[in-house]
């Protein structure tokens, strides 16, 4: 089985949010797949179909190993099972990168699921924000939703995920990795 989690807040009021990426991408997933993640359990919004699990945690951003470890432990994951997908102000806008394992980054919601998984070797996939202007705070910023202008961007972004989440899921991590990171 392959799990997938997006990173991201509940609620409206940041659905279109750049810290939100990673729920757009589950979500968008779950359409390819034809399944709805309509499930409510482990503090997570979740789907089954086949072998994939998509898995949105309901916690907050910086509370996600709180409903990730426990999916992972109830369904006897490995680590190389489980993909994370969020948000990352390093990388640019329209740009992503797939990684099998790191730190945090400084990430609160990465961080919460090594620290409570006790462990950080397993694949990821970030998706480029871009950086905040220097007068701007961090906060505001991944909590803002995309320009207008920025819109187009990350919707070609997110297909390009999407289609290396399917990779990852068929063909492995290596040809995932081999194939996207190159289009960075």
């Amino acid at each position: 089985m392959k799990m997938i989690v997006g990173l991201g807040n509940p609620g409206p009021r940041y659905q279109h949010t750049r810290h939100n990426v990673g729920f757009m991408a589950v979500d968008g997933f779950a359409r390819r797949l034809e399944t709805d993640i309509i499930n409510l359990k482990f503090k997570s919004l979740y789907t089954k179909k086949g072998e994939i699990l998509l898995v949105k945690p309901q916690t907050y951003m910086n509370l996600s190993g709180e409903a990730v470890v426990p999916f992972y432990n109830y369904f006897k994951l490995e680590s190389q099972d489980l993909m994370v997908v969020y948000d990352d102000m390093d990388i640019p806008l329209g740009q992503m990168r797939i990684k099998p394992k790191g730190s945090s980054g400084g990430h609160k919601g990465m961080e919460s699921i090594i620290t409570l998984l006790g462990r950080d070797d397993f694949p990821r996939l970030r998706i480029g924000v871009g950086r905040p202007n220097p007068t701007q705070e961090v906060v505001d910023y991944v909590l803002r939703i995309f320009e207008r202008d920025e819109i187009p961007i990350i919707s070609e972004t997110l297909k390009e995920v999407l289609d290396a989440l399917e990779t990852w899921t068929k063909d492995g991590l290596d040809l995932a990795m081999n194939k996207y990171n190159q289009r960075a």
